[in-house]
């Protein structure tokens, strides 16, 4: 094979020359000067080099160019381009000539600037910097300027004798005067807080006549010197300036007099600080602006930071004992009141904190007093005689108030403490006696004071017969009425006894503890003989009656009934919100949501096993494929919605998630639930407790409650809600032709007006529209606005109608007896036209109403609900924004929905996006505030890390930050079912340490919580020594907490084989004879001591 020679190579001659410069050349040169053409072009590129870093270096010796330096450089520039023109084109010109017209050029211009380059400094002020060096850690390799290392690398060629390498890394070396420390890095902890904290200016006094005013302004100078500093390095590419412009002179000029100006940008936190002190001035008694104002200055300090709470609460009381100050009314305002006591109680002392809520009391209103009364049980050490003193005050402030309502709270408030302090029956007997006052009054003490009827009360407790909520009870008045009969009482549940197969002691106490505070939930009689009850099992009347409140409103008695569904464990959602005039100030939750903690919610809440992870892409033929993501109902076990928002048998979703289904009871006792609703029905038409007691029963079997429907119809055949509950029933069993008949024939036989008809029409349109039937719902939506006949001209006439009926019959109607009308209304243009139709008549109405009331939320919820089963159940043609940004506006106003949440994550579904998720589940507002959550919703923010399958484990330090806020947040810190939840989601992801700790902080926080306590025992056994485990036993007995067994006497001698601190080290673990061996354990266990 034959090598070509190099003339058959083409020549570089015959390439366009794309950018003619100093480093075109051509190869087309003699041979015989190849040497010298080498030389030269080393020469012109170390000149050109030696002029750009001139250049560059004089740049940054001043900021901004001056206008002769920009006209200067660009003259060199065009010669220089003109030279590479000429050279180019006079190519043939002898070599000397050129070389002598480059070195005049050299020496005429760029003396000044080397002679510069020699006398400046080797160091300069980057006023700017690189964002990128913070990013990456260090500078750029390219920027890093060359160097030669010296003297063992302890110096650099060139640089003066004060000057050494103080580091060297894998980027560089540092330099610095000899003797000082090295300086901190990028990357470096102090380093990331300076550059994150805001720039400071440092205020000095002058005199008054330094600064003079023209026109309106003050002019201020600067007293920064100006150095003419070398810099030796560029960290940022030169900006492109017009060097033959005027303008870019002046522009050049105006920024670098911005730049030398001692003014700080003022950011968007401050700009809004500035303009609510400026309010704050003009209005010191708008409260909404403090409360925005402590909102936005506690965004400096992140509540995940180090000594966040302590911090947190400094600047609160700072910024509140201001805001109290500022007006009288401010001082009478319960929620400023209550935000300052609550973060002075991580500052203060017991005196002043004691001497702050005497002030805050005098407000005398009732969140303040529950409140106070909260704190006074988190404070107290007994939980039977200094909760009774603080009760009795309390009554005292509200019964001159005449206050029912908060009355009754309190007795609720009361009753949870005896049962999370051990004492159930105690707290059953509460509401077992109030019961009989309220709704079984003998008509002979009607009109006699209450110390009689409490006296009267007395001797029926001391007959011992059955009492309210238990089997067989037939009432105090009926025991009057019959002469005092003398029954038998109910028979005691049997002793009870742990799983014996448990083998610690510990654990076992703690296991029987808990099933007896189950199962004996009622009280005794003295005459039961059960040798290993303990005094508290019996309960006297004297024990109760200074908590027993002088109620009778029927107000009073239809609130008294849904506490104790509440207290049993059945939540009734709504309710709580209904018992204040503002809802939100309402904090009753953090300890009457308690079935949210219980063992059955708590399965539900947390994915399976199975669930928590999964696979999430396959392999084909040596390609990875993601698989589908997969999805879980949007609608969770947490329920939470305003007073009336959702009927007990209106479905949301296909799998017919409604207001109590069968996890809902699971962890109910149906017994006393059927007597509770049985013995506190009201005379009369109780239409709606009536209604709660089908869905209840619907709820555990359809066959019982369709069987006890019956028997209420046989009595109330004209009530069209039981016939209404009847026929929602017949829809749950998937019978809906048996719920057509029974609309058909009610409606059409109904003696009453059909407008109050409202709820049956549209429970029949909206069953024929979700059975695919728009014919039939059109034609019974027509129907039920009096019209006959079909077609485009009934349908406008049927709107016409439902347009008069809402503006003038039904413009001051209940809500309950408008909303139908309004959904039949927006139903028929759905049908008839288009989902924006239909949302635009509902907000038309939802324009009319206020946000906040249940008539806004209940309205909002049936917009979102009909626009759910078009598009996602009905699977009709609709824009997906359309449901998600009606969900997004939503939930931003009624954040702790559970249904608009449900539907706001139906709608995220196949989206991917879990940006919007994760932002509606924050910490923080869009504004950069904190948000206030309640107890609900953050244990549904907890069920949300596991709606998305195979996503619990990527989750888990997210739930994890969050149950953090809420256990560091004021407004549910002190709430057991927080506490409860955290350390459960601890135990379900494998980390037994993380909740030890977080067990104490909860101890500490509720102290007469008897649960919490026993956690150390059963499922935190194995991280508790016996010292710890005996030691919260005497903690128990000293706070008052029962303990219906003692430890010692389950214990007694019993030892686990491990010491005081739980390591393994017994003396027993050997025989007498191994000294050597005990020896031998003793030295390794001290080694390398």
């Amino acid at each position: 094979m034959s090598v070509p020679s190099f003339p058959s190579f083409p020549a570089f001659t015959t390439f366009p020359d794309l950018d003619p410069g100093p480093s075109t050349r051509t190869s087309a040169a003699p041979e015989g000067k190849a040497k010298e053409k080498k030389h030269r072009k080393k020469y012109r590129q170390d000149e050109d080099h030696e002029l750009d870093a001139g250049r560059k270096k004089k740049k940054h010796r001043h900021d901004k160019p001056s206008e002769q330096e920009e006209r200067t450089d660009g003259r060199h520039r065009h010669r220089r381009r003109s030279r590479s023109h000429e050279r180019r084109k006079d190519y043939g010109r002898g070599d000397d000539e050129r070389k002598k017209a480059e070195e005049d050029r050299r020496n005429q211009h760029d003396e000044s600037d080397l002679a510069g380059v020699r006398e400046s400094l080797v160091y300069f002020t980057d006023r700017k910097g690189d964002p990128l060096n913070v990013r990456y850690g260090g500078l750029h390799a390219g920027d890093v300027p060359k160097h030669r290392l010296v003297d063992s690398g302890r110096k650099v060629l060139g640089l003066g004798p004060g000057l050494v390498v103080i580091h060297r890394g894998r980027e560089g070396v540092e330099v610095g005067w000899y003797g000082r420390r090295r300086m901190p890095e990028l990357t470096d902890s102090s380093t990331r807080r300076m550059l994150a904290s805001g720039s400071t200016r440092r205020l000095l006094a002058s005199s008054e006549d330094r600064y003079q005013e023209e026109d309106g302004f003050l002019r201020i100078t600067t007293n920064r010197p100006r150095n003419d500093d070398q810099s030796y390095r560029d960290i940022e590419l030169s900006k492109q300036y017009n060097r033959d412009s005027d303008e870019s002179d002046d522009s050049a000029e105006s920024e670098s007099s911005d730049d030398d100006s001692d003014t700080t940008p003022v950011t968007s936190l401050q700009a809004t600080l500035k303009s609510l002190e400026e309010r704050l001035s003009a209005k010191p008694d708008d409260i909404s602006a403090w409360l925005s104002l402590l909102s936005y200055t506690l965004t400096t300090v992140p509540a995940t930071s180090k000594n966040a709470s302590k911090a947190r609460a400094e600047i609160t009381t700072s910024l509140l004992s201001r805001a109290l100050e500022a007006h009288p009314d401010n001082s009478r305002s319960k929620i400023l009141r209550l935000k300052y006591i609550r973060a002075g109680e991580e500052l203060w002392q017991d005196g002043k904190l004691n001497a702050e809520w005497e002030k805050a009391v005098e407000v005398d209103d009732i969140e303040i007093w529950m409140a106070w009364l909260d704190w006074r049980v988190r404070s107290t050490n007994d939980a039977l005689t200094s909760v009774a003193e603080d009760v009795s005050r309390v009554v005292r402030a509200l019964t001159i108030r005449q206050d029912e309502i908060g009355q009754l709270r309190v007795l609720w408030r009361v009753a949870v403490v005896f049962r999370e302090a051990g004492y159930i029956e105690r707290a059953n007997a509460l509401f077992q006696a109030q019961g009989e006052l309220l709704y079984h009054l003998p008509p002979s003490l009607w009109d006699v004071s209450f110390e009689d009827q409490l006296n009267g009360l007395e001797e029926f407790w001391d007959s011992e017969v059955p009492r309210m909520g238990e089997p067989g009870a037939s009432g105090w008045a009926a025991w009057e009425a019959s002469n005092r009969p003398e029954h038998p009482p109910p028979a005691a549940p049997g002793p009870t006894s742990p799983d014996p197969r448990i083998p610690d002691p510990y654990s076992r106490w703690a296991a029987s503890e808990s099933l007896a505070d189950h199962v004996h939930a009622l009280s005794l009689r003295t005459t039961d003989d059960d040798e290993n009850a303990d005094p508290y099992a019996v309960v006297l009347f004297p024990d109760i009656q200074p908590f027993l409140m002088n109620v009778r409103s029927p107000r009073a008695k239809d609130v008294f009934r849904c506490m104790w569904l509440a207290f049993s464990g059945l939540h009734v959602p709504g309710f709580l919100a209904s018992l204040s005039e503002r809802p939100e100030e309402n904090m009753d939750d953090r300890w009457a949501y308690t079935h949210l903690a219980s063992q059955s919610y708590l399965g539900s809440v947390f994915p399976d096993e199975t669930s928590a992870g999964r696979i999430t892409a396959d392999a084909y033929a040596g390609v990875m494929v993601g698989r589908e993501r997969e999805y879980g109902s949007g609608f969770g076990p947490v329920k939470e919605w305003g007073p009336g928002a959702i009927e007990p048998f209106e479905n949301l979703g296909s799998g017919k998630w409604s207001m109590w289904t069968s996890e809902d009871v699971q962890g109910v006792d149906p017994g006393p639930v059927r007597e509770i609703f049985k013995q506190c029905r009201i005379s009369g038409d109780d239409v709606g407790w009536d209604v709660l007691h089908l869905a209840f029963e619907a709820a555990i079997d359809l066959k019982s409650a369709l069987k006890l429907s019956k028997s209420l119809l046989a009595t109330a055949r004209d009530s069209l809600p039981h016939w209404g509950a009847h026929a929602r029933m017949e829809r749950l069993r998937g019978r809906p032709d048996d719920a057509r008949k029974v609309y058909q024939t009610v409606l059409s036989a109904s003696s009453q007006s059909r407008v109050e008809g409202g709820g049956l029409w549209w429970d029949w349109a909206e069953m024929e529209w979700l059975s695919h039937n728009d014919d039939g719902a059109l034609q019974v939506i027509v129907r039920s606005s009096g019209v006959a006949g079909s077609g485009g001209i009934a349908v406008l006439r049927a709107k016409r109608h439902f347009e008069a009926l809402l503006t003038t019959q039904l413009l001051r109607a209940p809500w309950t007896e408008r909303a139908p009308w309004i959904k039949l209304a927006a139903l028929l243009e759905l049908v008839t036209s288009s989902p924006e139709s239909a949302l635009g008549v509902l907000d038309l109405y939802l324009n009319q109403l206020q946000h906040g009331t249940p008539a806004h939320e209940g309205l909002t919820i049936a917009s979102l609900t009909l626009l759910y089963n078009h598009s996602i159940v009905l699977r009709k043609p609709t824009p997906p924004a359309l449901l998600r940004e009606r969900a997004e506006r939503a939930i931003e106003v009624y954040p702790s929905n559970t249904a608009i949440l449900g539907v706001f994550l139906e709608a995220e579904k196949g989206q991917g996006i879990w940006g919007r998720v994760r932002a509606t589940l924050g910490e923080t507002a869009a504004d950069g505030t904190g948000k206030e959550k309640g107890v609900a919703r953050r244990v549904a923010e907890v069920w949300v890390a596991g709606w998305e399958k195979g996503r619990w484990e990527a989750e888990i330090e997210r739930t994890r930050s969050g149950l953090s806020a809420a256990a560091e947040d004021e407004r549910t810190r002190g709430s057991a079912v927080v506490w409860k939840v955290y350390i459960a989601f601890e135990l379900r992801v494998g980390q037994p340490e993380r909740a030890k700790k977080l067990l104490f902080r909860a101890i500490g926080e509720c102290p007469l919580v008897k649960e919490l306590y026993l956690l150390a025992f059963g499922p935190l056994r194995a991280v508790f020594s016996t010292r710890e485990l005996n030691g919260l036993a005497d903690t128990m007995v000293e706070r008052g907490v029962r303990m219906r067994v003692g430890l010692d006497e389950v214990v007694g001698e019993w030892t686990d084989g491990r010491g005081a601190d739980g390591d393994s080290g017994d003396d027993n673990a050997y025989g007498p004879g191994d000294e050597i061996e005990r020896r031998a354990e003793e030295l390794r266990r001290l080694m390398p001591y």
